[in-house]
């Protein structure tokens, strides 16, 4: 239990604290695991990559629940916050 608690405690990459707060949630909230949620961001980041150079250190996913289009349900919604720091390829085509 210690360490569980000095993990956040620790001067750790903001990344990571971020991981793990995430991993909290999901697994308390959501019912999806960690690692699904993992490799749905890996397929995303390397899509990503072949166009862009993203800041990996402040990438923000979160798994959470919206309404529908019409209101009459909460539906899963994935938010990402995706830093970048330059476009790759041909620009303005």
């Amino acid at each position: 239990m210690m360490d569980f608690i000095n993990k956040f405690f620790a001067k750790n990459k903001s990344k990571d604290v971020a991981k793990d707060r995430l991993k909290l949630v999901l697994m308390g909230d959501r019912g999806v695991s960690p690692e699904f949620l993992d490799m749905v961001k890996g397929e995303i980041m390397q899509v990503l990559s072949k166009y862009m150079d993203i800041n990996d250190d402040e990438l923000e996913f979160k798994l959470t629940k919206t309404d529908n289009e019409d209101g009459t349900a909460e539906v899963p919604a994935l938010i990402a916050n995706i830093p970048i720091k330059n476009m790759k390829g041909n620009r303005g085509k």
